[in-house]
This record gives structure tokens, C-alpha cells and sequence, in this order.
């Protein structure tokens, strides 16, 4: 079985619901060419190493064959450009979510996330029937980072539909795939960037106490953002800030529930859930795969030659279940030691939100295990969302007594 035709298998939907194996297949051959000149990285050591390469470009602009992508090329976000500028954007974006400037924004948020999570399990506590997508993994999130940006939570029927076409096109392929589909999301970015506009516009003038305002109006040590890169960063908070977090809180209820034993430990012991969530982003990360980089000149990764330009595949959740790297690594044990996860990525582009999705799934996991009245999963598999790059079910339904 060569390389390729096992990345296209991965690639498939028919192996959305268990792609491991086919990543361990993909594990032989550590940085695999392609047919069409790509390069495919599976193994822990080799990602790692090409994630903290400073030969290794975000800029699709570097790439030496064109590729379609459906992000806005006048104005990309930070995750997809290259120091110096990704720094700054990225600095004046943390500077009002996180560290240093405001250390305590995200663990202070505790209490509301409870009462967020506390009302729509009330919602349907007294059910038999419950879609832990629809009617918790999803509003959930949404609802937090509307908050966070100052946008209004009643667009979210308005938006849903742009972030579903723009996920869609993020694993487009131009050999198998209809135009519509990168058409579709090049459209939606559009859309969503100029409803974006729409709101930040007048919060130059009379900014409230969400970002989009802190951003319009912030003149600190790196000078200010553009409309447009307020707008860029926006969009890619607005997006990241819910998709990744609905699929690591819905892994994380489908692998408690395929793990009975560790879903009565987390029960017992409360205080399981930091380390079970470090595990979960190891063993069902809801980011599988970062589609591309592009090399700046020639590098060497695993005695393989990878030439300027070259499109670069990375597989992060082939590498967090590299047994090179991670004891058993097809067990889930939420006591494992030494996690050092791709669960984030890695490297100057770890994930942004990363302490927000954390802190959500622990309170939203450990809510769940303590009100739910003996869930059992109504379908296993479940079924799961087309795209393999950012992969979890599209809905999960359990029963509860």
C-alpha cells in the first residue's frame, strides 16, 4: 500500500469515524512524498521538528504551486502569515486575552461559563433524548466567544452557515472536488468579513466592553490594527473560538462513554478532569491535521529532502499516537505522564484559545458526568462531520434514564 493511496483513504469519509489505524499505517514512512509533489508528516519527533522550523513558511503566498484557499489573500489572518508580522498581530490580539496584560481574563470567567453550561443542561435535564452536539457542544462555545467579541448571539443562524462553508473548504481538492465548494467559501469569507465590518465600525466611536471595541481603539506598544486586520482576527476568533471546542467537548463525551470505568473516576473524583482533558486532546483531538506549510528553501526532516516551496502536510493526531513518542498510545489514560500533546499544534502558532477550550471542556465534561442519569450512546460510531481536518461527530445522541 503506498503512501499516497493511504492519505487519501485518511483523506475519505469512510474513515471519518476511526482514522488511527490508517495513521499508523502512515507512521512507516515518517515524511512521505506525494504524487502531486506534497509532502506527508505523521511521526511526533518529525512534526515537532518542522513546527519549530524557522524555514517553514504559513504564507500560502510561498508556496511554489498555487493552492485554493478561501481565506481573503489582501488580509490573512495571523495563524497564516510569517514573523515579524504574525508576532505583532498576535501580540496586540493576546494583549486583551490573555497574558500579561490580562492574566485573569480567561480563569475569570469561570463562574459565567458554569451558568451558561448549568442553564442549557437544565434545558433538557428531564429528557430521555438529548444531542449533546445541538443542544450543549455547540450553543456552548457559541455563546462564550459572542460574548467575548461583542457580537450579537442572535446572528449565529447568520453566521452558522458562513463558518460551515468556509470549514468545508479548508480540505478542498481540486482534482476530486466541485468548484462550488471552494467557490461556496470564498463567498462566505467575504460575507462573514463584511458583517464583521458592519460591527466594528461604529465601536470607534462608542466601544463597548467586548474586543472588537478593545482592538478599534487599543494604541499600545505595537501601534494599532487595521480595520481589515481587526476584521482578519475577528474572523479567525469568531470561527476557532467555537468549531475546535465543539468537537474537543464531544470527543470527550463519546470516549466517556466508550470508557464507563472513567466516566465513574471522573464522578468520584472531580479533580480528574484537568489531566482526563490533556489526555482527551492527545487520544480525540479535534484537530487532526494542519493541511499545509510551505518550505522557504530546501530542508532535511528524517534524512528526507523537502524542496523550496514544497506543500507540507502535517498529521497532529498521527503524532499524538506515535508509540515512539507516548507509551500505549492507543489507550486512553487520563493518569498519563509526560503529555506533551499536539493537541494545540505547536510553535509560534500554538493554538490562540488554547486556555478558553481547555477551561470550557473541563467545566463542560465534569457538568455532564455529574447531572446526565446514566447516559448510553444511542449510535456507535455516531455520525461525523465530513471535514477531516477538523473532525468530530456532527451530532452525538445518548439516552439517559
Amino acid at each position: 500500500m503506498t503512501e499516497t493511496s493511504t492519505l487519501h483513504r485518511i483523506l475519505d469519509y469512510s474513515a471519518r469515524a476511526d482514522p488511527y489505524p490508517l495513521y499508523a499505517e502512515l507512521r512507516k514512512t515518517p515524511v512521505a512524498p506525494q504524487e502531486d509533489g506534497s509532502y506527508v508528516i505523521s511521526t511526533y519527533r518529525e512534526i515537532t521538528d518542522i513546527l519549530h522550523n524557522p524555514h517553514l513558511s504559513s504564507d500560502v503566498r510561498n508556496l511554489s504551486r498555487p493552492m485554493p484557499s478561501a481565506e481573503g489573500r489582501d488580509t490573512p489572518s495571523f495563524i497564516n502569515i510569517d514573523p515579524p508580522e504574525h508576532d505583532r498581530l498576535r501580540r496586540l490580539a493576546m494583549r486583551h486575552f490573555g497574558p500579561p496584560r490580562t492574566p485573569g481574563l480567561v480563569t475569570g470567567m469561570q463562574p459565567d461559563l458554569t451558568a451558561i453550561v448549568s442553564s442549557l443542561i437544565d434545558d433538557f435535564a428531564d429528557r430521555q433524548l438529548i444531542d449533546i452536539v445541538d443542544d450543549f457542544a455547540y450553543p456552548f462555545p457559541v455563546t462564550v466567544i459572542c460574548h467575548l467579541l461583542g457580537v450579537p448571539r442572535e446572528d449565529e443562524p447568520r453566521f452558522h452557515q458562513w463558518v460551515n462553508a468556509i470549514i468545508d473548504s479548508l480540505d478542498y481538492d481540486p482534482k476530486t472536488d466541485p468548484p462550488e465548494k471552494l467557490n461556496d467559501g470564498v463567498q462566505a469569507t467575504k460575507d462573514i468579513r463584511q458583517y464583521l465590518g458592519g460591527l466594528l465600525e461604529p465601536r470607534h466611536d462608542r466601544p463597548g466592553d467586548d474586543l472588537l471595541s478593545r482592538l478599534a481603539n487599543d494604541d499600545g506598544p505595537d501601534g494599532r490594527m487595521t480595520d481589515k486586520e481587526i476584521i482578519s482576527t475577528a474572523n479567525l476568533l469568531l470561527i476557532a473560538g467555537h468549531e475546535t471546542t465543539v468537537n474537543l467537548i464531544t470527543n470527550g463525551m463519546l470516549t466517556l462513554l466508550r470508557h464507563p470505568h472513567v466516566l465513574q473516576r471522573l464522578c468520584d473524583e472531580p479533580d480528574l478532569i484537568v489531566r482526563l482533558v490533556e489526555e482527551l486532546l492527545r487520544y480525540e483531538p479535534p484537530v487532526h491535521i494542519i493541511p499545509w506549510r510551505a518550505a522557504y528553501s530546501d530542508i532535511t526532516i528524517a534524512d528526507t529532502v523537502i524542496p523550496k516551496g514544497s506543500q507540507i502536510m502535517l498529521m497532529l493526531a498521527s503524532g499524538s499516537r506515535d508509540p515512539d513518542r507516548f507509551d500505549d498510545p492507543d489507550r486512553f489514560d487520563p493518569d498519563r505522564q509526560d503529555n506533551q500533546h499536539l493537541g494545540f499544534g505547536s510553535g509560534i502558532h500554538l493554538c490562540f484559545g488554547g486556555p478558553l477550550a481547555r477551561l470550557e471542556t473541563q467545566i463542560a465534561l465534569s457538568e455532564l458526568v455529574r447531572r446526565l442519569d446514566r447516559p448510553r450512546l444511542v449510535a456507535d460510531p455516531p455520525p461525523y462531520r465530513p471535514s477531516p481536518v477538523l473532525r468530530g461527530p456532527i451530532h452525538l445522541h445518548i439516552e439517559q434514564r
